[in-house]
Parts: C-alpha cells; structure tokens; sequence
C-alpha cells in the first residue's frame, strides 16, 4: 500500500474526493490540522497550505473548507471502525496510530478518574494527523562515530522539536539492529512511548526498525527500559524525548545492566542538555552522578537549513568536535 493509500484511508468515502488534490505531493505532508469550526490546515515543509473546494490554497479565503462537527466524527468512527470503546485505551493516551505508522492526536473534553488520572477523552473535537515518513539511510553519516571496535557508543541525540531527532534514531536502531559496516547486528529494545519510532499498529511495527529489535508500544520509558531488561535482554536500548532527572536515572540502571543506550531530548547546545538536568533536583551533588557526560559517550546535533533537516555536529563525551568538515547536505527529513 502506498503512503497515499495509507492516508487516504483515514477519511470516510464520503471525504476522500476532498483530499484527492491535497495529497498528490504527499512525500512532502508534515500534518494535517483539524478542529471543529476552523479552516483545514496542511503543513508542509516550512509552509502552512489550507484545503478549499477547489484544491490547496495558500491563504484563507472564502473558500477554505471549515471541518464540521460531523465531519469529525466520521473520521474518528472510521479509524476506530466504528467501535470507539475498543480504543478507549488508545484515547486515553491521546493520539491513534493507523496502518504505516501515522498517529493521530486527539484533544476534546478530558474525563477524570477517582485517583486523577485520565480515564478518557470524549467529545473529541480536535485532531492532529501526524504523517509517518521513514529516511532509509538517514543515519549513513553518522554510523561510523558511534562504535568503539565493535561495541556501540551510548549515544544522544539533540534538536529543536521538529529536527528530525526521531527519524534519525530510527535509522541508527534499524542499522544496529540488522548490522552495518562498522559491526554485526546486535538484539535492541524500543521503548516507544508515544508510537513514533516503530509506529506500531495493533503491537506491529509499521516502521522499518531491523530484524533484531523488540519493541514495547505506548509503555511509559521508565517503565518500559526495566521491563525489557528484565524480559528481552537487549543489547542496546533506545528511547525517544528523555526529559527530566528520573529518565537519566533510568539509563544509568540500564548501563549497570550492561546494555548500551541510544535516546533523544529536546535542545540546542550542551548548556540546555546541563539546564534539564537539574530541572526538577533541588540536590544538585546528587544529580551528578546522572550528569550526560556520565551516561553518554556521543553527542549528535541536528539543525534546520533552508527548512531542512540536516546533521551540524557530532561531539565525544568531552564536548570537542570528532569531525571538522562540513557534514553533507544530506537531507535527515523534511
């Protein structure tokens, strides 16, 4: 099935003929953004588009197609094929994911359970279609740094949201995972939060994440990195978005287990990656022990140029620059 087929079935057949023009150049669709009352929102690479009557446009005007609440509703009885009680767990945690990994948020009226956690969400009146697009090879230019003989280096990978942090961490779990020119494949366990990574449907990866990877679907990461030491016994283990001093905590356990680690976060420089560090610790001699230089060996930067996304710097664990080139232009995602 092609991604514009995987897309297309989303919509009700009696929505479909809308998006026929909008998704031509889908290889280029980022999201799709509806809310109740409002214009149809395309984003694109570096362009927010709407769709009208007439096709995609690139203003607001008489024409644009403001999605009903009607509307809404079929979209989401169509991708719960029209038994919402069946993906209440998946609600819950605000988002669906589609065959070929596409995820989409949902945001409406939160309902809360006794303990105050959330039970559910109805009246869904919002929705973010974020559309899944793998970079085979993403990460060629960086494999060769994150090895030591054959071992793999514990590896972090920082970017602004929307860099590319996730598509790159894929390709270098699926590198792992199948082997590259650098070493052998070795066993990897993704702990995948959020289904952004594997983009699992129905506990199978949509995504391109290696013969030797396990993966744990929409399982909370400090959770999920103990339960697959426990269960899987992987040789590296990757995360998505670490953010705060307990999930440091979590992979400095899994080094004293032996396995090696590969994660994301959210930044700029070194000086944010320090600033999250200690968010949330008041102690900050305690915190040491969890410092990056502590857990990581290899530190890769991404950055947009020309609204692409793009690698600027790997580092070693000391901070200093292992490649003083010029990396490629090559393209980590739109």
């Amino acid at each position: 099935m092609t991604k514009r087929e995987e897309i297309m079935r989303i919509f009700p057949d009696s929505l479909k003929p809308r998006w026929e023009h909008a998704l031509l150049q889908v290889d280029k669709l980022q999201e799709i953004r509806l809310a109740i009352g409002q214009p149809v929102r395309i984003m694109t690479a570096g362009a927010e588009k709407f769709l009208s009557d007439k096709g995609i446009s690139d203003y607001c005007n008489q024409d644009i197609w403001c999605i009903t609440e009607r509307e809404i509703n079929e979209i989401l009885q169509n991708v719960c094929r029209h038994s919402l009680y069946a993906f209440e767990n998946e609600i819950r945690q605000g988002f669906l994911t589609v065959p070929g990994g596409h995820r989409i948020g949902v945001a409406g009226q939160v309902v809360l359970s006794g303990d105050g956690s959330i039970r559910n969400i109805t009246h869904i009146r919002f929705m973010n279609i974020r559309i899944s697009h793998e970079v085979i090879g993403a990460a060629d230019e960086v494999m060769n740094f994150l090895y030591q003989d054959t071992s793999f280096l514990n590896t972090l990978i920082i970017a602004p949201p929307g860099c590319g942090k996730t598509t790159l961490l894929r390709d270098i779990v699926r590198q792992v995972s199948d082997g590259n020119p650098y070493a052998g494949g070795k066993q990897v366990g993704v702990v995948d939060e959020r289904s952004e990574i594997a983009g699992s449907f129905m506990g199978i990866p949509q995504n391109n994440v290696g013969m030797r990877t396990d993966v744990l679907d929409a399982c909370p990461k400090i959770q999920g990195m103990m339960l697959l030491m426990r269960s899987m016994a992987p040789a590296v283990v990757a995360v998505d978005e670490i953010g705060n001093y307990e999930d440091m905590k979590a992979l400095s356990r899994i080094l004293k287990c032996g396995s090696s680690v590969l994660a994301t976060v959210h930044g700029n420089s070194m000086e944010d990656i320090y600033k999250f560090m200690h968010m949330d610790k008041d102690d900050r001699d305690n915190s040491r022990a969890y410092r990056p230089e502590m857990i990581f060996d290899r530190y890769i930067f991404l950055e947009k140029r020309s609204g692409m996304c793009k690698v600027s710097d790997v580092l070693d664990k000391q901070g200093h620059r292992l490649k003083k080139q010029e990396f490629s232009d090559r393209q980590i995602c739109a």
